[in-house]
């Protein structure tokens, strides 16, 4: 039980990296962006059915502390943040089904979309989330 409640929150602390890099990308953060944050995991991450088969539990509020943290850290950029998703995205890629993916792109879509639309730098993010979802899709065909 230990060993999946430390993995659920790795999972959800990575996923709040992810969130932070798709937001400061343009290198700077939008109240708004992170109010689209935390209404998007209230609405869509605590209720979601592919996570509660992996952890059944819920550590979503996880994603909005460590996202937060990152922005108020300010030692931490998106580059480093989105590299280091992919990076456990990599070592875990059993905990990334279909359904967590499109929530993932979803979620990071309508963050990036919240202020002002999507930015040059917030597309080339999202365009490469796409392809490391889709490399791990075409590996297991």
């Amino acid at each position: 039980m230990k060993t999946q409640q430390n993995e659920a929150i790795s999972f959800y602390q990575n996923i709040g990296k992810l969130f932070y890099a798709i937001a400061a990308s343009d290198n700077k953060i939008n109240e708004v962006e992170y109010n689209t944050l935390k209404s998007i995991v209230q609405i869509e991450w605590l209720t979601a059915d592919a996570l509660k088969d992996n952890f059944n539990t819920d550590f979503g509020s996880l994603i909005i502390n460590v996202f937060k943290w990152l922005n108020y850290e300010q030692e931490y950029n998106a580059k480093e943040c989105y590299n280091s998703f992919i990076g456990y995205k990599n070592m875990n890629e059993h905990l990334f089904t279909y359904d967590i993916k499109l929530l993932i792109m979803r979620t990071a879509g309508r963050i990036a979309a919240s202020f002002s639309g999507k930015n040059k730098s917030e597309l080339i993010m999202l365009a490469n989330l796409n392809i490391e979802f889709n490399k791990q899709q075409k590996d297991e065909e």
